[in-house]
């Protein structure tokens, strides 16, 4: 019984715990939702202090849409620690990139430079 009840509680947690792993792709499809979405707390979470403030900016110009918006992976292109996703989304058609950076073994969407283009 004993081996019973810890096996539940490991499967517990186990089944709680936040992914950590996530894809370049699935973290920028959450960053895309939640900016369209004015979710501040999620977009915190998934991007780092500068690409945070930078959508953050970026989103108070938009007006809020009572739609929701669905959100495209187009393409996704990884280099050790730097990750570039292109996507599009039903909000106005036009594809865009972001791109990402491990941290803290997780990624996370930051701002581009001025003249940084990836590779798409």
């Amino acid at each position: 019984m004993k081996k019973l009840v810890i096996c539940a509680l490991v499967l517990l947690f186990i089944s709680c715990a936040e992914k950590t792993n996530s894809t370049p792709s699935e973290t920028a499809k959450i960053v895309a939702e939640s900016f369209f979405s004015k979710d501040e707390s999620v977009l915190k979470k998934h991007t780092t202090s500068e690409g945070f403030a930078s959508l953050v900016t970026v989103q108070n110009m938009i007006p809020k849409s009572d739609k929701d918006i669905e959100v495209k992976i187009l393409d996704e292109a990884i280099d050790g620690e730097i990750a570039w996703v292109k996507y599009k989304t039903s909000f106005d058609g036009k594809s865009g990139i972001f791109k990402l950076v491990k941290e803290n073994d997780q990624w996370k969407v930051t701002s581009k430079g001025p003249r940084e283009k990836g590779p798409f």
